[in-house]
C-alpha cells in the first residue's frame, strides 16, 4: 500500500449500504492501493470492480489519480468509475 493510507470517499459507506439493500454483495478493496478500485460489487454471478468518486467534490478532485488511470487502462475485466449507487446498478444491469 505504500507509505500513505488510501483516502476513502465520504460517500463510500452510503453507496455500499444502498447497494446491499438492493441485493448486491459489496467488498471493500480500497486498502489494496496502487490504483486498485475502491470495492468489488457482485450480483447475478457478475463481479465488477468500482472506483468511487464523490459527486459533492469539485471535478478536479474527482479525477482518477495517475495510479487509478493506469490500473483502469490495463485491466481486462469488469471495472467502472461511478459516483452513485444508481450508476453502479445501471451498469450491472447492462452486464446481465
Amino acid at each position: 500500500m505504500g507509505r500513505y493510507a488510501r483516502r476513502v470517499d465520504e460517500n463510500q459507506s452510503a453507496v455500499a449500504a444502498n447497494l446491499r439493500a438492493r441485493g448486491y454483495s459489496v467488498a471493500f478493496t480500497h486498502a489494496i492501493g496502487k490504483g486498485f478500485p475502491d470495492f468489488a460489487v457482485g450480483r447475478y454471478g457478475i463481479t465488477c470492480l468500482v472506483e468511487l468518486k464523490d459527486p459533492l467534490k469539485p471535478p478536479s478532485q474527482r479525477k482518477l489519480t495517475d495510479a487509478e488511470a493506469e490500473w483502469h487502462d490495463t485491466w481486462k475485466g469488469c471495472a467502472m468509475v461511478a459516483e452513485t449507487a444508481d450508476e453502479i446498478v445501471a451498469f450491472m444491469e447492462e452486464q446481465r
